[in-house]
């Protein structure tokens, strides 16, 4: 039997239907930003010890590179998008699948070029040098889990913390704070120096902003973030960001002469030669996102009511 309510919402004819429920909105941005740092930051752990594990077996290398690093990529994706949905409301359209494919290649050959030029001119002036053919399966295995790396660091600094604080800020607020802790997250390294965070912070965590602004999708930055960080350490065999667990490449390379130049234990990215050619990428990003109208100004706060 209906009870009198329900009959009197018939009589009235505004019986209530499920879409006329009002609709949950997305949660408090701390909220949001806690929870999806907290998972990334134990997603981007997982990875790094299961990288460090595998170092000295080649089977394991081929493995990972092969099967481990872009299922765990994978994964993190997904749960990305799942937690998006429990907490936003919303699909994911910053890793939907229209497009993905080729952003994601055109980031890498990106990635794969701006640090080939790169370390090509240190060489020139002295500042690198290949000593003779490294080892393949290291260099698939790090390109397995460089898969893994740059999707959840991406998801991380670009899809959770600038995408989150650029609603308060707006664009150029995030990037700063987002290439900040980007910068800092690296000073954990072996070979960490406080420059050498500072140009990461730079050249990494500004470049990687600018790709995120100018296609509001994560696979530019996951492509651009893959490529430079698979030639560094899977092809040239540097130090990447301080940490020389990545240095089992292609080419056994070594630094040598000035650290201005080579960038020195912290491997390229503290080299000046880095920080000019990502500097002007990051400028040429910038540039075309605003004429994209992709730049995001601060919400301003609401007017007060008048007594």
């Amino acid at each position: 039997m209906r009870n009198r309510a329900d009959s009197t919402a018939v009589q009235e004819g505004v019986e209530q239907r499920p879409e006329d429920k009002p609709q949950r909105g997305p949660r408090p941005a701390w909220v949001r930003l806690v929870v999806l740092l907290v998972l990334s930051v134990v997603a981007d752990g997982v990875i790094g010890s299961i990288y460090a594990g595998v170092q000295s077996n080649a089977v394991a290398l081929l493995i990972v590179g092969v099967l481990v690093g872009p299922l765990l990529a994978w994964l993190v994706l997904l749960g990305y998008a799942t937690m998006v949905r429990v907490l936003e409301r919303r699909d994911a359209d910053e890793v939907g699948r229209p497009g993905a494919a080729a952003e994601v290649r055109r980031g890498t050959l990106l990635g794969i070029g701006l640090f080939s030029i790169t370390i090509a001119v240190i060489a020139v002036f002295g500042g690198y040098g290949i000593h003779g053919w490294g080892n393949l399966a290291a260099a698939i295995g790090a390109f397995g889990m460089t898969c893994a790396v740059a999707v959840a660091e991406e998801v991380m600094f670009r899809g959770v913390l600038f995408r989150i604080v650029e609603e308060k800020t707006g664009t150029w607020g995030a990037m700063a704070v987002s290439a900040i802790l980007f910068g800092a997250l690296h000073l954990i390294n072996s070979g960490a120096t406080l420059y050498g965070a500072a140009s990461i912070a730079i050249e990494g965590g500004l470049m990687l902003a600018a790709a995120y602004t100018v296609t509001r999708t994560l696979w530019l930055p996951i492509g651009l973030h893959l490529g430079w960080n698979f030639a560094e350490g899977g092809i040239f065999g540097t130090n990447v960001s301080g940490s020389s667990d990545h240095t089992l490449g292609l080419f056994k390379g070594t630094a040598s002469g000035s650290s201005v130049l080579s960038g020195g234990s912290f491997g390229p990215e503290a080299s000046i030669i880095a920080l000019l050619v990502c500097g002007t990428t990051t400028v040429l990003l910038l540039r075309q996102a605003r004429r994209r109208g992709r730049i995001r100004r601060r919400k301003a706060s609401a007017a007060p009511t008048p007594a």
